[in-house]
């Protein structure tokens, strides 16, 4: 049987990861600069984490959700606690796409409306209604095109405020930073004006913080930068390190009722393991506020950097925005300099680094930048 072929592949087999470092079969080591994708949060292999996940898996990897699961509410707890919404509910689930996918639901459920606010550039996920609200035609299949979105200007207050007094609007989904979308930024006066006009119009206000969330931005959240409280957060990546795990965090004014929202593996014991040695590992290494400090180093040091248009981005989220397109040069810093990079579109380099990386090992990816763009 041959793999579904929807993944263009690096001739690279990474079989071994420690900290900010992967090495492939041959032996050779990277710097890892993308965290796959952002989901490596406490570093390749931290062995807290291994010794928990290890541990519950010799106990039991799995049973169903209908039986009480301790470790589910030792997540909330120790979550609630630390992102500062511990008066928020929690649903766990397997991925972004459905914690995207259940915080729509919910808000429907909740108003009884069917339209949704997305923004240009926005991605939420590929599954049925979180993919409707992704602003890219080429990933939403005639199907999944319902008619349910309007895409709007990112940071159009006028926008937003117009489109909200029609007075129909279910919901309003924004990333906390636009990930794929090339680290674009809402402002503090946009988010107050979206949390402002959900009030005066019973719009839910969803922010997806699936990537620019769990202590990334240098806060827990990014949306903690703007003084404001969305009705639902939804988050994935790094909440397992690597094992899938997704959540929604959900305002005191839903009440849940049975059997309205369900899921077979979401919030197992295994997941459950991983994210409480994540949550354990971010509080005593401090990871947050290291990502805070050495992610404004990245971003003041690359701002010197020749070449580059425009640096944006908070803490470890950040995009390098260049006039020329940078298949060369993120293929440079793969196979030349040993960096693993991400990209947005054509032009954009992101750097998703796990959130433990160190200054020495930022300054040692802005040498190798250097050594390219020289």
């Amino acid at each position: 049987m041959k793999l579904f072929d929807v993944y263009p592949l690096f001739d690279i087999n990474i079989v071994r990861g420690k900290g900010c470092h992967v090495w492939d079969d041959k032996g050779q080591e990277y710097l890892d600069l993308y965290g796959g994708h952002a989901v490596i949060s406490i570093g390749h292999t931290h062995p807290h984490y291994v010794e928990a996940i290890s541990k519950q898996v010799a106990a039991l990897g799995f049973y169903s959700n209908s039986v009480i699961n301790k470790l589910q509410q030792e997540v909330a707890d120790r979550l609630g606690a630390m992102c500062g919404y511990d008066d928020y509910q929690l649903f766990l689930i397997n991925s972004g796409a459905e914690a995207n996918e259940n915080a729509l639901k919910l808000a429907s459920f909740h108003n009884g409306r069917t339209r949704v606010v997305s923004f240009a550039k926005a991605f939420h996920g590929r599954t049925s209604l979180a993919v409707e609200v992704t602003n890219n035609p080429k990933i939403i299949a005639p199907v999944n095109d319902n008619g349910h979105v309007v895409y709007l200007p990112l940071n159009d207050t006028e926008a937003m405020k117009a489109e909200l007094a029609k007075g129909d609007v279910c919901a309003v989904i924004i990333e906390g930073i636009q990930g794929v979308g090339g680290i674009q930024m809402p402002t503090t006066e946009f988010m107050q004006a979206i949390r402002t006009e959900c009030d005066k119009y019973g719009t839910v206000f969803i922010v997806d913080e699936i990537q620019s969330g769990y202590g990334r931005s240098g806060k827990f959240f990014a949306h903690q930068y703007h003084g404001i409280c969305p009705d639902m957060i939804t988050m994935a990546k790094g909440i397992g390190n690597g094992f899938p795990m997704g959540g929604v965090l959900i305002s005191p004014k839903f009440k849940p009722v049975y059997g309205q929202l369900g899921t077979t593996f979401g919030g197992n014991h295994l997941a459950c393991a991983a994210a409480i040695a994540v949550l354990d590992v971010m509080k005593e290494e401090h990871l947050v506020e290291n990502a805070a400090k050495v992610g404004a180093h990245l971003l003041e040091e690359l701002k010197n950097f020749k070449g580059i248009k425009e640096v944006r981005g908070k803490g470890l989220m950040i995009g390098l925005e260049f006039e020329e397109p940078v298949k060369e040069l993120r293929s440079k810093l793969l196979f030349e300099q040993k960096v693993f990079t991400g990209v947005s579109g054509t032009s954009v380099i992101r750097l998703l680094p796990p959130l433990c990386l160190s200054m020495d090992e930022a300054d040692d990816f802005l040498n190798r930048l250097h050594c390219i763009l020289k």
